[in-house]
């Protein structure tokens, strides 16, 4: 076996980062920007109103102040008025503010009498509901970073910049291929002796939240042509994610079938709980995952290994999951030997391992948002202060 960070590193060095692409807005959501981007424009571009009211001179407006209306400013068109002392213009929200007006009083304090407006604000101040021009970004501030994700909130301040597309990092294709004569499709009927096959849409899902296209994805039983013929197909993506097949048992057909269609094998056997048996090579600029048969070790090394992988290689500069401290309900002992990974619920701040501790069981996984890492002989008492990687 070799150590999980030596494992890290050796795959970390074998992924090359695809091709740059020019994608609409339309399609960047959760893509990496390949290229860094400052403002062009200011935001607000102009000084405007935050509310429905009336545009004034601040210094004219004590309490009780009658104040002559000199026009109506809508907003998306500016009329260019000029205010004086005692003079109003009529405005609404997001409406250019008028030259020499420096406040706007909201309509709920005002009181109209024809021509004129009567101000009920105990006081007024200059700026008061006024969004100065470049008040929330300047030109020339960076907007996108090289490498960040493409947000919801991201795309529309691009599109707030009259950007209309962006140059990212290509999505990666990914075969995905499971195997084992015990399983069966989901829907079908069983036969004394096998189980439904789980880890093939569950991969498939956390590829898919990677942000990677499953270009391919298949079943093969425990017969040697049949995998290498799969296997062959599957290593025009840019990376294949086996299921089974990975360990020393005489129906583990995986290493060798991956020889046999010329992929060089760079690790096998990783000192990580559950996820032993994990595999990890190349055929050409493929990369290929073995992941274990057993759902949970499938789940924790796609999360551990994998993931990381397919980001970097998507342009993302921080592959990390997300992280957050909490403190455990319980005692927890690590492995003798390899750090381990407790799957458990994190809810207000506290940590609590659920279910077996066990690869094969995919109940208690179902149920945790978290993953706690424990280093080897570790022994961590109840009310201990821990950091949590978020699984949600």
């Amino acid at each position: 076996m070799i150590g999980e960070e030596e494992a890290r590193e050796k795959i970390r060095s074998a992924v090359v980062p695809l091709p740059e692409t020019e994608v609409s807005l339309g399609d960047a959501l959760d893509r990496f920007a390949a290229t860094a981007l400052l403002a062009t424009f200011p935001l607000p571009p102009f000084d405007n109103s935050a509310m429905d009211g009336y545009a004034i001179v601040a210094k004219s407006a004590g309490k009780n102040a009658r104040l002559k209306i000199v026009g109506e400013q809508p907003a998306g068109i500016s009329k260019d008025f000029s205010l004086s002392k005692g003079e109003a213009v009529r405005i609404f929200t997001g409406a250019p503010m008028p030259i020499g007006g420096d406040a706007v009083v909201m309509q709920e304090e005002t009181l109209r009498e024809g021509d004129f407006v009567l101000i009920q604000a105990e006081k007024v101040s200059v700026g008061e509901f006024v969004r100065k021009a470049g008040g929330d970004l300047a030109v020339g501030q960076q907007i996108l970073k090289r490498g960040d994700r493409l947000r919801p909130a991201t795309l529309g301040l691009l599109a707030s910049q009259g950007i209309g597309s962006v140059r990212v990092g290509a999505q990666a294709r990914v075969a995905i291929i499971t195997t084992g004569d015990e399983l069966a499709a989901p829907g079908q009927s069983l036969r004394p002796g096998e189980i439904f096959e789980s880890n093939g849409p569950m991969l498939a899902s956390l590829a898919t939240k990677t942000g990677v296209d499953v270009a391919m994805r298949r079943h093969c039983p425990d017969n040697f042509e049949t995998l290498c013929t799969t296997l062959r197909d599957a290593v025009h993506q840019d990376a294949v994610i086996l299921s089974g097949g990975v360990s020393v048992g005489e129906h583990d057909l995986v290493r060798e079938a991956l020889r046999e269609i010329g992929a060089e094998i760079d690790l096998w056997h990783v000192a990580v709980k559950p996820g032993k048996p994990f595999l990890f090579g190349k055929r050409d600029r493929c990369l290929i995952f073995g992941l274990p048969g057993n759902p949970v070790s499938a789940f924790v090394t796609f999360l551990v290994f994998v993931r990381p992988a397919f980001l970097q290689m998507m342009g993302a500069i921080d592959p990390s999951l997300p992280r957050a401290n909490a403190r455990l309900t319980h005692e927890i002992v690590g492995d003798e030997t390899r750090p381990h990974y407790f799957r458990g619920a994190l809810a207000d701040g506290v940590f609590t391992a659920i279910g077996r501790q066990e690869s094969h069981a995919i109940f208690g996984l179902a149920r945790a948002n978290g993953l706690l890492r424990v280093r080897p002989e570790a022994r961590l008492s109840a009310g201990s202060e821990v950091e949590v990687l978020l699984i949600d």
